[in-house]
């Protein structure tokens, strides 16, 4: 199996950090009793800036989880098409190329799924197949690769693309100055990534997908999540993510013994950006060279933590690189459960 290409989409709709900020802080006036400290959570995610579903002044106008979700229909739409096309034309593939669509999201709803509303729009097959997965989060990315590889391991004739579509703006709970949902207020950005997929008996070029790896860390439900209320969507954020993070290397070191590596045979490492300490964590943990993840730092700058389609996201610029034939890559997230996703990656 082997990636064949990446497509990404961001909306039109940027802003500063500090302008972000500053809108929060109108917001949250009230309730806030310190509103430096909001600002110095903002500054600490080291985020430089995000794109937004909606313009800024729209959001005033969401006045319950139905309006946020069908914004999250209709823009989720629009991107996750440019996202899909985009991967289809870098592959040099047709949309009715495609044999089976899974689709991750976490930040919206809709039924008929984002794929299956798609499939009219981008006149894909009437035979594809498709699988929605709700609730994987930040580890969708890679777990959705994982998945579409079993897929194509049983179909190696077949092509398999992976949509993310996370609009997290949707979902901020304007009423909730809790210090989880001030730090996701200043983490989360909107955007959609597609990967291409090839079975073995495709010509494709790109990364070889070698091995995947599923590692779910029991009664740790507490850690990262959703609350689901009338409200829609409330964050749970633990503070124990970086420590999860950090005992991350007997599962890594396991993952690549089995394929007969080591951490000092990987290349390229392609890790999702949960945010400055998980990264930090990672580092220490593996015990990684200093630009080891500069692509996952340099995407948490420019737009944030996108969830799902962040380590996407980061999966582009590595291939975008074009790493010497032979090179291993690591493809690495961790998302409610909680739980990781490992992928090896050849060149």
């Amino acid at each position: 199996m082997q990636i064949a290409a990446v497509g990404r989409a961001l909306p039109t709709n940027y802003y500063p950090q500090e302008e972000l900020a500053a809108a929060l802080r109108t917001l949250w006036s009230g309730r806030f009793h310190n509103p430096r400290r909001l600002d110095e959570i903002h500054r600490n995610v080291l985020v430089g800036g995000r794109h937004l579903a909606l313009p800024i002044e729209d959001y005033e106008r969401l006045t319950g989880f139905g309006d946020a979700n069908a914004a999250f229909i209709a823009c989720g739409l629009e991107l996750g098409e440019r996202a899909l096309r985009e991967a289809l034309e870098r592959a040099g593939l047709r949309p009715e190329a495609i044999d089976h669509v899974f689709s991750i999201s976490v930040t919206g709803i809709a039924t008929p799924s984002l794929d299956a509303r798609l499939v009219n729009r981008m006149k894909l097959r009437t035979d594809v197949k498709r699988t929605p997965i709700f609730g994987l989060g930040c580890v969708g990315g890679a777990a959705g690769i994982a998945r579409a590889t079993d897929y194509l391991r049983a179909y190696p004739d077949q092509v398999a693309v992976l949509l993310s579509v996370e609009l997290c703006s949707l979902t901020l709970q304007r009423g909730d100055a809790s210090i989880a949902n001030v730090i996701a207020s200043g983490l989360f950005g909107d955007g959609a990534a597609a990967v291409v997929l090839c079975g073995e008996d495709v010509a494709a070029a790109g990364p070889r997908v070698v091995a995947t790896r599923s590692v779910f860390y029991p009664d740790t439900e507490h850690v990262m999540g959703w609350e689901v209320g009338d409200g829609g969507f409330r964050v749970v954020l633990s503070a124990d993510v970086p420590a999860m993070a950090a005992g991350l290397r007997p599962d890594v070191e396991r993952f690549l013994g089995g394929a007969g590596l080591r951490l000092g045979d990987i290349d390229v490492f392609v890790c999702h950006p949960g945010g400055p300490k998980v990264l930090e964590a990672i580092e220490g943990a593996l015990s990684l060279p200093p630009d080891a993840l500069r692509r996952s730092w340099e995407h948490l700058a420019r737009v944030g933590n996108l969830s799902s389609a962040s380590v996407l996201f980061v999966l582009g610029d590595a291939i975008a690189e074009n790493p010497p034939p032979g090179s291993y890559g690591l493809v690495l997230a961790m998302g409610p459960g909680f739980c990781s996703e490992l992928v090896l990656l050849q060149w």
